[in-house]
């Protein structure tokens, strides 16, 4: 029995930063039809941190999600938060 239920998610992502890497960071959202409702990007010298963040996600696709942006060539870290309600500030 599959469970239904939704919470916030917010992604984090550290990784080499080189051109593509946002869209191969997305890609694993719109493969599972999620549209992201934040998204913010930041160049730290040799690195890109990106947030991706989500006010209503389906419970059993965090870890699936969390697993594939651990996968892309470059990934250095990758953390997921759920169940909180996110507000990024620019």
């Amino acid at each position: 029995m599959s469970d239904n239920s939704m919470t916030a998610a917010r992604f984090t992502v550290v990784a080499e930063a080189y051109p593509g890497l946002l869209s191969r960071v997305l890609e694993p959202f719109a493969k599972r039809d999620l549209t992201p409702d934040r998204v913010r990007a930041q160049r730290e010298g040799d690195l890109l941190r990106a947030e991706v963040a989500l006010d209503a996600m389906p419970v059993e696709m965090i870890h699936l999600v969390a697993g594939n942006l651990g996968q892309i060539v470059g990934v250095l870290k990758v953390e997921a938060m759920e169940g909180r309600r996110i507000r990024l500030v620019a």
